[in-house]
Protein backbone atom coordinates (compact mmCIF):
# COMPACT_ATOMS: atom_id res chain seq x y z
CA UNK A 1 0.00 0.00 0.00
CA UNK A 2 1.07 3.80 -0.70
CA UNK A 3 2.16 5.78 1.78
CA UNK A 4 -0.23 8.58 1.61
CA UNK A 5 -3.46 6.44 2.14
CA UNK A 6 -1.33 4.89 5.23
CA UNK A 7 -0.67 8.61 6.78
CA UNK A 8 -4.82 9.26 5.65
CA UNK A 9 -5.66 6.48 7.67
CA UNK A 10 -3.38 7.34 10.56
CA UNK A 11 -4.46 10.68 10.85
CA UNK A 12 -8.17 9.41 11.32
CA UNK A 13 -7.58 7.32 13.84
CA UNK A 14 -5.66 10.31 15.71
CA UNK A 15 -8.88 12.37 14.47
CA UNK A 16 -11.56 10.48 15.93
CA UNK A 17 -9.74 9.62 19.29
CA UNK A 18 -11.27 12.82 21.85
CA UNK A 19 -8.22 11.89 24.34
CA UNK A 20 -5.73 12.91 21.40
CA UNK A 21 -7.47 15.96 20.47
CA UNK A 22 -8.52 16.67 24.01
CA UNK A 23 -4.44 16.93 24.77
CA UNK A 24 -3.93 19.12 21.48
CA UNK A 25 -6.16 21.50 23.19
CA UNK A 26 -4.69 20.96 26.65
CA UNK A 27 -1.50 21.80 24.97
CA UNK A 28 -2.54 25.24 23.77
CA UNK A 29 -4.72 26.51 26.66
CA UNK A 30 -2.11 25.44 29.20
CA UNK A 31 0.65 27.31 27.55
CA UNK A 32 -0.90 29.81 26.68
CA UNK A 33 -2.72 30.09 30.38
CA UNK A 34 0.83 29.73 32.24
CA UNK A 35 2.32 32.34 29.75
CA UNK A 36 -0.16 34.81 30.84
CA UNK A 37 0.12 34.11 34.41
CA UNK A 38 3.67 34.53 34.01
CA UNK A 39 3.58 37.70 31.85
CA UNK A 40 1.57 39.57 34.14
CA UNK A 41 3.83 38.52 37.17
CA UNK A 42 6.66 41.05 38.54
CA UNK A 43 10.01 40.00 39.00
CA UNK A 44 13.29 41.91 40.13
CA UNK A 45 15.70 38.95 39.05
CA UNK A 46 18.66 40.68 37.68
CA UNK A 47 18.71 37.97 35.42
CA UNK A 48 15.29 38.27 34.18
CA UNK A 49 15.02 36.63 30.58
CA UNK A 50 11.86 38.27 28.89
CA UNK A 51 11.79 35.70 26.16
CA UNK A 52 12.17 33.02 28.14
CA UNK A 53 9.58 34.55 30.70
CA UNK A 54 6.85 34.97 27.60
CA UNK A 55 7.38 31.31 26.60
CA UNK A 56 7.84 29.65 29.92
CA UNK A 57 3.92 28.16 29.92
CA UNK A 58 5.61 25.46 27.75
CA UNK A 59 6.78 24.11 30.57
CA UNK A 60 4.01 22.88 31.79
CA UNK A 61 2.54 22.50 28.45
CA UNK A 62 4.82 20.25 27.20
CA UNK A 63 3.33 17.39 29.54
CA UNK A 64 0.30 17.64 27.25
CA UNK A 65 2.52 17.13 23.77
CA UNK A 66 4.12 14.05 25.52
CA UNK A 67 1.10 12.54 26.30
CA UNK A 68 -0.06 12.89 23.02
CA UNK A 69 2.62 11.18 21.40
CA UNK A 70 2.59 8.30 23.67
CA UNK A 71 -1.39 7.75 23.79
CA UNK A 72 -1.50 8.06 19.92
CA UNK A 73 0.91 4.95 20.03
CA UNK A 74 -0.53 3.28 22.97
CA UNK A 75 -3.90 3.04 21.79
CA UNK A 76 -2.65 0.44 19.22
CA UNK A 77 -1.73 -1.64 21.52
CA UNK A 78 -5.49 -1.77 23.00
CA UNK A 79 -7.98 -4.68 21.84
CA UNK A 80 -5.79 -5.90 19.38
CA UNK A 81 -5.22 -2.36 16.89
CA UNK A 82 -1.92 -3.05 16.28
CA UNK A 83 -2.58 -6.77 14.41
CA UNK A 84 -5.68 -4.74 12.38
CA UNK A 85 -3.53 -2.05 11.45
CA UNK A 86 -0.60 -4.31 10.59
CA UNK A 87 -2.88 -7.20 8.36
CA UNK A 88 -3.55 -3.99 6.57
CA UNK A 89 -0.16 -2.39 6.47
CA UNK A 90 2.34 -5.50 6.43
CA UNK A 91 5.16 -3.75 6.02
CA UNK A 92 5.59 -2.13 9.45
CA UNK A 93 8.19 0.40 8.79
CA UNK A 94 5.63 2.06 6.31
CA UNK A 95 3.14 1.95 9.18
CA UNK A 96 5.50 3.22 11.86
CA UNK A 97 6.30 6.16 9.85
CA UNK A 98 3.26 6.93 8.69
CA UNK A 99 2.07 6.82 13.10
CA UNK A 100 5.23 9.31 13.48
CA UNK A 101 4.24 11.45 10.70
CA UNK A 102 0.30 11.86 11.64
CA UNK A 103 1.94 12.86 15.62
CA UNK A 104 4.40 15.10 14.14
CA UNK A 105 2.36 17.14 12.02
CA UNK A 106 -0.55 18.29 14.22
CA UNK A 107 2.34 19.20 17.47
CA UNK A 108 4.14 21.04 15.10
CA UNK A 109 0.97 22.99 13.78
CA UNK A 110 -0.45 23.10 17.22
CA UNK A 111 2.98 24.24 19.01
CA UNK A 112 3.69 27.19 16.60
CA UNK A 113 0.37 28.44 17.10
CA UNK A 114 0.35 27.90 20.74
CA UNK A 115 3.40 29.54 20.96
CA UNK A 116 2.48 32.30 18.84
CA UNK A 117 -0.25 32.72 21.25
CA UNK A 118 1.98 32.57 24.38
CA UNK A 119 4.11 35.26 23.68
CA UNK A 120 1.30 37.72 22.47
CA UNK A 121 -0.52 37.23 25.67
CA UNK A 122 2.79 37.37 27.91
CA UNK A 123 4.49 40.17 26.13
CA UNK A 124 0.80 42.35 26.70
CA UNK A 125 1.53 40.95 30.40
CA UNK A 126 5.35 42.36 30.34
CA UNK A 127 4.69 45.60 29.03
CA UNK A 128 8.04 47.73 28.63
CA UNK A 129 10.07 44.45 29.86
CA UNK A 130 10.20 43.07 26.42
CA UNK A 131 10.43 46.01 24.34
CA UNK A 132 14.04 44.91 23.73
CA UNK A 133 13.33 41.77 22.11
CA UNK A 134 13.86 41.65 18.61
CA UNK A 135 11.73 40.35 15.72
CA UNK A 136 14.12 37.64 15.04
CA UNK A 137 14.44 36.73 18.80
CA UNK A 138 10.77 36.47 18.42
CA UNK A 139 10.92 34.45 15.45
CA UNK A 140 13.36 31.99 16.73
CA UNK A 141 11.36 31.46 20.11
CA UNK A 142 8.12 30.95 18.28
CA UNK A 143 9.34 28.14 15.59
CA UNK A 144 11.89 26.60 18.22
CA UNK A 145 9.08 26.25 20.37
CA UNK A 146 7.01 24.53 17.88
CA UNK A 147 10.01 22.45 16.82
CA UNK A 148 11.02 21.31 20.52
CA UNK A 149 7.11 20.18 21.66
CA UNK A 150 7.04 18.15 18.05
CA UNK A 151 10.40 16.40 18.93
CA UNK A 152 9.15 15.54 22.62
CA UNK A 153 5.81 14.33 21.18
CA UNK A 154 7.90 12.36 19.09
CA UNK A 155 10.29 10.90 21.95
CA UNK A 156 7.37 9.94 23.59
CA UNK A 157 5.64 7.68 20.91
CA UNK A 158 9.79 6.46 20.27
CA UNK A 159 9.36 5.72 23.90
CA UNK A 160 5.87 4.30 23.91
CA UNK A 161 6.75 1.60 20.62
CA UNK A 162 9.69 0.63 22.59
CA UNK A 163 7.96 -0.55 25.91
CA UNK A 164 4.61 -0.92 24.28
CA UNK A 165 2.97 1.25 26.68
CA UNK A 166 1.31 4.58 27.34
CA UNK A 167 1.86 4.70 30.52
CA UNK A 168 5.27 3.19 30.64
CA UNK A 169 6.41 6.13 28.50
CA UNK A 170 4.97 8.74 30.61
CA UNK A 171 5.99 7.22 34.17
CA UNK A 172 9.48 7.48 32.80
CA UNK A 173 9.03 11.24 31.12
CA UNK A 174 7.32 13.44 32.96
CA UNK A 175 9.20 12.40 36.27
CA UNK A 176 12.36 13.18 34.62
CA UNK A 177 11.43 16.25 33.02
CA UNK A 178 9.17 17.51 36.35
CA UNK A 179 11.78 16.81 39.04
CA UNK A 180 14.76 14.22 37.88
CA UNK A 181 16.15 17.01 35.12
CA UNK A 182 16.23 19.56 37.44
CA UNK A 183 18.16 17.79 40.36
CA UNK A 184 20.68 16.80 37.66
CA UNK A 185 20.89 19.91 37.02
CA UNK A 186 21.96 21.44 40.23
CA UNK A 187 24.67 18.43 40.74
CA UNK A 188 26.64 18.36 37.34
CA UNK A 189 26.90 21.30 36.26
CA UNK A 190 27.11 21.99 31.82
CA UNK A 191 26.20 18.39 31.60
CA UNK A 192 22.46 19.58 32.26
CA UNK A 193 22.59 21.15 29.02
CA UNK A 194 22.27 17.75 27.10
CA UNK A 195 19.25 16.31 28.52
CA UNK A 196 16.62 15.96 25.93
CA UNK A 197 14.54 18.46 27.44
CA UNK A 198 17.05 21.45 28.95
CA UNK A 199 19.08 21.11 25.41
CA UNK A 200 15.92 22.02 23.09
CA UNK A 201 14.50 24.88 25.90
CA UNK A 202 17.65 26.64 24.90
CA UNK A 203 15.44 28.01 22.28
CA UNK A 204 13.53 29.60 24.76
CA UNK A 205 15.89 31.71 26.18
CA UNK A 206 16.99 35.00 24.76
CA UNK A 207 20.75 34.68 25.96
CA UNK A 208 22.46 31.76 27.05
CA UNK A 209 26.16 30.91 28.19
CA UNK A 210 27.13 27.53 28.05
CA UNK A 211 28.25 25.36 25.73
CA UNK A 212 25.35 24.78 23.38
CA UNK A 213 23.23 27.89 21.04
CA UNK A 214 19.61 27.65 20.47
CA UNK A 215 19.77 25.64 17.54
CA UNK A 216 22.62 22.75 18.81
CA UNK A 217 20.58 22.19 21.36
CA UNK A 218 17.59 21.64 18.92
CA UNK A 219 19.93 19.23 17.19
CA UNK A 220 20.93 17.56 21.07
CA UNK A 221 17.04 16.79 21.55
CA UNK A 222 16.89 15.51 18.35
CA UNK A 223 19.57 13.33 18.45
CA UNK A 224 17.84 11.87 21.77
CA UNK A 225 14.19 11.82 19.69
CA UNK A 226 16.06 9.88 16.93
CA UNK A 227 17.62 7.26 19.04
CA UNK A 228 13.94 6.77 20.94
CA UNK A 229 11.83 6.64 17.69
CA UNK A 230 14.59 3.84 16.63
CA UNK A 231 14.49 1.89 19.03
CA UNK A 232 10.68 2.05 18.53
CA UNK A 233 10.47 1.00 14.99
CA UNK A 234 13.26 -1.72 16.22
CA UNK A 235 10.48 -3.32 18.48
CA UNK A 236 7.66 -2.62 15.84
CA UNK A 237 10.02 -4.75 13.70
CA UNK A 238 11.03 -7.55 15.85
CA UNK A 239 8.41 -8.11 18.43
CA UNK A 240 4.88 -10.05 18.13
CA UNK A 241 1.71 -7.48 17.57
Amino acid sequence: MPFAPVLHAEWLKIRTLRSLLGALLALFAATTAFSAIAGASETSDPEFDPLFMAMSGVMPGQIAAISFGAMAVSSEFHGGGLRLSLAAVPRRGRWFAAKLTAIAVPTLVVGLVTAFAALAVARAGLGDAARGLSAGEQVRGVVGCGIYLMLMALFAAGLAALLRSGMGALSLLIPFILVVSFVIGDVSGGLTDYLPDRAGQLVLYETHDGPLGPWSGLAVTALWTAAAVAAGAWSVRRRDA
